[in-house]
């Protein structure tokens, strides 16, 4: 979900872009500024920034358990030629 705050806030950067004379529809303007930027960004399939955070934090776990992982899966293979190499013998 969007986070409506940061929308918020570029809604009145641009209302504050508007020419003097039209700033006397100030807040209907921001209004209309939020209304498009959520349509827009909502189309744009994007994740908000808390989301983002969460699936980073997931990808960082996923990867230190699969680099475990990878260590456990060399120190048995490295155990089982050793074991292999004393049944040779």
């Amino acid at each position: 979900m969007l986070d409506f705050k940061d929308l918020d806030d570029i809604a009145r950067r641009l209302s504050a872009a508007v020419p003097p004379g039209a700033t006397a529809l100030g807040r209907e303007i921001q209004d209309q500024f939020r209304a498009i930027l959520s349509a827009a960004l909502e189309r744009l399939d994007v994740v908000s920034r808390s989301e983002f955070d969460v699936q980073r934090c997931i990808l960082l776990r996923t990867r230190e358990k699969l680099e475990t992982l990878e260590q456990r899966i060399a120190e048995l293979e490295a155990l089982l030629a050793e074991r292999h190499r004393g049944e040779g013998r």
